[in-house]
């Protein structure tokens, strides 16, 4: 391509091309970062006694103690649960 300040309507269409060609090679570098940061969530008590892969109550348990508060958002009865977080702040207590 010759010139940046080019208006888009005075390009070839192989400089057209060219152009969106190198937009693709640095958009796909990017996705494949943001695909990486996909958090994964799991919701209420039936859904953390399923990751940890125990009983509702002692999961029930588990959450009142304390130990996964970095991983639980709370609003009311409605409970959310960051998977990974959650699996990192337990493998903390038993090690």
């Amino acid at each position: 391509m010759k010139d940046l300040n080019t208006p888009i309507w005075q390009l070839t269409v192989a400089e057209l091309v060219e152009l969106l060609d190198s937009g693709k090679k640095d958009s796909n570098d990017q996705l494949t970062v943001t695909k990486g940061e996909k958090k994964e969530y799991v919701y209420g008590i039936s859904g953390l006694a399923k990751i940890l892969g125990c009983s509702k109550n002692h999961a029930g348990r588990l959450k009142n103690s304390g130990l996964l508060d970095g991983a639980i958002i709370q609003n009311g009865r409605k409970i959310i649960v960051d998977k990974e977080k959650a699996l990192e702040l337990f493998n903390k207590k038993n090690s």
